[in-house]
């Protein structure tokens, strides 16, 4: 059985394990979702982050300390770098050696540029060497994007004040295709909400916050509400960033992807 489909169906009989027995069963048929869909699912989170181009699976974006990697644009610290972001690489390359893939011995440690000048002057051929990789591990990226999201549930309901109301609504949104792609999109997007560092002015922005954000739906109009809350979300997120960020110049592309849920 293709790997991420073992994946799947965990994912899925968690979410739900107390939706009603008509969402159990539609999320029960998505778990059998083909390869075919799970490569779409990750050119998807591919041209999210990366308008589906290799030469953006190694970036590094304006105002930030770190490089964004793969189709997920996991985050990467060089040394000496702490931020309240939650660092994915790493743990992205400890699943490919779990999974007994050969990752290049550079992708050890933090990140082998200092700053964005660094990275830029860089004529060693170190990042398109990595652009090739990733490039050639879309499949491994989207089963530990998948895996992420599948580990997220417990630690949300752990999180929240209302926790309950937190598996209704993920279980609503993990009966359908569209609904799945919602969860394992925005986990990777902006994590799941509950480190107490992932906080301005007290306010959160990741998926666990955009689940108690949601009103009670059904799971067929879940997705359009997903997207409804994700974007107040986001846009609350901004309003309280530290000006110093600038973080509204990211907003317009933040609700624009927000969009794609409802879709």
């Amino acid at each position: 059985m293709h790997p991420v489909l073992l994946l799947l169906p965990a994912l899925l009989c968690t979410a739900c394990a107390t939706a009603p027995s008509a969402a159990s069963h539609r999320a029960q048929s998505h778990a059998a979702a083909s390869p075919a869909y799970l490569d779409t699912l990750g050119r998807r989170i591919w041209a999210n982050e990366c308008a589906g181009s290799v030469q953006g699976l190694v970036s590094w974006n304006a105002g930030e300390a770190f490089p964004s990697l793969g189709i997920g644009h996991f985050i990467w610290f060089p040394a000496g770098v702490h931020e309240a972001f939650e660092e994915s690489f790493p743990h992205f390359v400890a699943y490919a050696r779990r999974r007994g893939v050969q990752v290049p011995a550079f992708f050890n440690g933090p990140a082998p540029w200092p700053n964005k000048a660094a990275f830029l002057a860089d004529r060693s051929g170190r990042a398109d060497a990595m652009r090739r990789w990733l490039a050639a591990h879309v499949s491994l990226q989207t089963e530990f994007i998948v895996a992420r999201s599948r580990a997220s549930l417990p630690a949300m309901m752990r999180a929240s004040r209302t926790p309950q109301a937190v598996q209704q609504r993920y279980a609503a949104l993990a009966a359908t295709p569209q609904g799945m792609y919602c969860l394992v999109d925005y986990v990777n997007f902006k994590g799941e909400g509950v480190k107490p560092e992932e906080r301005y002015n007290g306010y959160g922005w990741g998926l666990l916050q955009v689940l108690e954000s949601m009103r009670a739906t059904s799971a067929a109009a879940a997705p359009a509400e997903f997207s409804r809350a994700a974007s107040a979300v986001l846009t609350r997120r901004v309003q309280n960033a530290p000006a110093v960020r600038g973080e509204q110049r990211w907003l317009q592309g933040w609700l624009n992807r927000c969009r794609t849920y409802g879709n």
